[in-house]
């Protein structure tokens, strides 16, 4: 099935996420090239030590286009039009492109500049980042949604979803308006909650003359792992789905709001029902 990829495969911005999709591809016994491109020389050192990939570069004006016939954006979605007007002029015709990206309303810009151009966009991550720390099966069984549009190439979008087939993800088709209101409130809302809270944190730290960060249990560390996620990406997903993602702080503190009426007016009966509606929920999610 490798048919996806005829020439060489390369991935812009070899940090966590492309790293893992280049040792995906290679478990799963793809034998094409796979290239790298990134502004940071150390990425491509270290990818190319530990065997992500087969070359790299730094530079656009060394990559050898003409042996690349698929791409991938995996760097920070604020990078995507910058990227995508540099690859414009330099890719072969018909070379398709995607990329990992979190919000999916840009795909109506990019396709303008690269027609050949499919918005893709795995569920999968951790709050690791660079390549060093990417893993061979972040992909594999995981949902990967693919965002056409009416200008989408039906031969690129063939191409793109036969690439994650082989990675074994598990293939949903949205629109990019319906992607970005999901996942600004079930991806972009508890990465900005997470931040939130650490950040209180410190702030009590500094009320209460005692530095909390000492004391934190399981819960808050599981619950703010994510908060050690990359700013760069973060702060790009923020802006880029920005009218979502306000929604959805709107959404939580409206709910914060109804929990502290309860806690501030000691209505213990109606603070039970409310907590026992909520944790039902939850579990249903297991």
């Amino acid at each position: 099935m490798e048919g996806f990829i005829n020439k060489a495969l390369l991935i812009v911005g070899l940090g966590f996420m492309g790293g893992s999709l280049a040792k995906g591809l290679r478990k799963k016994g793809f034998k094409k090239p796979i290239y790298g491109l990134d502004i940071n020389p150390d990425a491509i050192k270290v990818g190319k030590e530990i065997g992500v990939i087969d070359d790299g570069w730094s530079d656009y004006d060394k990559v050898p286009w003409k042996e690349i016939d698929f791409v991938v954006l995996a760097s920070p979605v604020g990078t995507f039009e910058r990227i995508a007007n540099q690859l414009k002029d330099k890719i072969e015709r018909n070379t398709t492109v995607s990329d990992l990206g979190s919000t999916k309303r840009l795909v109506y810009r990019l396709e303008k500049i690269l027609p050949t151009f499919v918005g893709a966009h795995p569920i999968a991550g951790t709050e690791k980042s660079g390549v060093i720390h990417s893993v061979d099966n972040l992909y594999e069984g995981k949902k990967l949604i693919i965002t056409p549009t009416k200008e989408t190439d039906k031969y690129h979008l063939q191409r793109v979803e036969n690439l994650w087939k082989f990675l074994g993800a598990k293939i949903e088709y949205m629109s990019p308006e319906l992607h970005d209101f999901v996942f600004g409130a079930v991806s972009h809302l508890p990465h900005a909650v997470a931040f939130a809270l650490v950040d209180a944190l410190r702030e009590l730290s500094q009320e209460g003359n005692i530095d909390l960060f000492e004391y934190p249990g399981a819960g808050f560390k599981d619950f703010t792992r994510i908060a050690a996620s990359d700013p760069t990406m973060w702060r790009d997903i923020f802006l880029e789905n920005k009218d979502n993602l306000l929604r959805s702080i709107r959404a939580f503190k409206n709910s914060l709001e109804r929990l502290e009426r309860l806690v501030e007016n000691g209505e213990g009966k109606e603070l039970r029902e409310y907590l026992n509606e909520i944790s039902l929920l939850r579990r249903s999610l297991d």
